[in-house]
């Protein structure tokens, strides 16, 4: 693995480059394609229908990031790896569609998470190439859920775990960060929704950790003789 600057990293698997963003997206640039994980589109209208005041802003501001991703690295792919909206139709649906379509030259892929149930029809009405469970790019089996086998050769790249680490400073200070975790041929994607939740990973269950802080990737745990 190398470092090429503090915004992403290059991760060296089986001679294949990953670039893990700070933005919690994946680059492949062989293949032109970006990789999100656990957006949960419409989660903030949920909160708000039971009377839980939360702004619509946290979704915008996801949005708003994807369309820079896609300004930077044009890609020709952008594949949703599960959880790209939350339960039941609300109108946040309509900013998903009005998003790919002023991207139409982009082709969008979703691989169906535990929380994509909205009908059947609704998805096929769309732009999004739809995947029930898997896709494989190459090399690369994406999924929603981390794999219980694996293809001997494969790299599984997946989501819905939500992982992040807590991070121990002085004076008892702690702090809890999203990350990229990888162990026995898994790479699990950080939730790419703010509005979305951690859920913390022991250190020692990883052979290597990245955080993002949303302005840096940093490497907390590395180990060179992965993949």
């Amino acid at each position: 693995m190398t470092i090429e600057t503090n915004e992403h990293c290059i991760w060296q698997w089986r001679g294949k480059q990953l670039h893990l963003l700070k933005e919690k997206a994946l680059w492949l640039e062989e293949e032109k394609c970006l990789l999100v994980a656990d957006t949960h589109f419409g989660k903030a209208r949920h909160f708000r229908k039971s009377g839980i005041p939360v702004p619509e802003s946290v979704h915008g501001e996801d949005f708003a990031i994807m369309q820079r991703l896609i300004l930077t690295y044009k890609p020709r792919q952008f594949i949703f790896l599960g959880d790209l909206f939350h339960s039941e139709y609300n109108e946040s649906w309509i900013q998903i569609l009005d998003f790919i379509q002023f991207n139409d030259a982009v082709s969008f892929h979703l691989i169906k998470g535990n929380h994509d149930v909205l009908p059947e029809k609704m998805y096929q009405s769309s732009h999004f190439t739809i995947h029930p469970k898997c896709l494989l790019l190459g090399k690369l089996l994406l999924s929603h859920e981390p794999q219980d086998q694996i293809p001997e050769g494969y790299l599984n790249v997946c989501g819905h775990l939500h992982p992040g680490v807590t991070i121990k400073g002085k004076s008892k200070q702690r702090i809890r960060l999203p990350c990229f975790f990888y162990e026995e041929n898994c790479l699990v994607m950080p939730a790419f929704g703010k509005f979305t939740g951690l859920m913390t990973i022991p250190q020692d269950k990883a052979s290597f950790i990245i955080v993002t802080t949303g302005e840096a990737v940093i490497p907390i745990k590395l180990n060179n003789k992965v993949g």
